[in-house]
């Protein structure tokens, strides 16, 4: 398993992060309806508003897990926002970043993972927006396009 990396800029990021205010923050019904949006367009039984901290990654929404969050040493989400790009994983089984993270090797099963990172307009991610499935699968362009427009809605949301 890779443990990811801290971006650059990750003061920036953290401050930006707790200055927003929306770490252990209540549901927000606009984040959960686009969070419930995206699990529906993609048919996967998981999807979420990661928000990478400090040593965690928390759930601002959620679809199909019961956690509220998870350490960002095993998260698939603190790759996701080393870039700026949609990161894909097509089956996590057989990329050897993955393959025995606990996430893969135990419950939820992580095979897919589609991360969007929510990119502030600092220019810091702050987090991502994540399609989770339990079998492998494709992401094509057009795939990528829809999940990086709901992405930007949901950075929206945060002002």
């Amino acid at each position: 398993m890779k443990t990811p990396e801290k971006p650059e800029n990750e003061p920036l990021r953290i401050q930006t992060l707790n200055q927003l205010g929306l770490l252990d923050t209540e549901p927000d019904p606009k984040l959960d309806r686009l969070t419930e949006f995206v699990a529906h367009v993609f048919c996967v039984p998981v999807a979420l508003i990661s928000l990478v901290d400090s040593d965690r990654q928390w759930f601002k929404s959620k679809v199909g897990l019961d956690a509220c969050e998870t350490s960002r040493d095993i998260s698939f989400c603190g790759h996701a926002i080393l870039g700026n790009d949609v990161f894909v994983v097509p089956n996590a089984l057989k990329d050897v970043r993955f393959s025995d993270n606990p996430l893969v090797t135990g419950p939820p099963y992580i095979r897919f993972y589609a991360g969007a990172p929510l990119i502030h307009e600092n220019g810091t991610a702050l987090g991502t927006l994540c399609l989770i499935d339990i079998e492998p699968r494709t992401f094509d362009e057009d795939d990528i396009k829809v999940l990086r427009e709901v992405a930007n809605k949901v950075v929206n949301e945060f002002y």
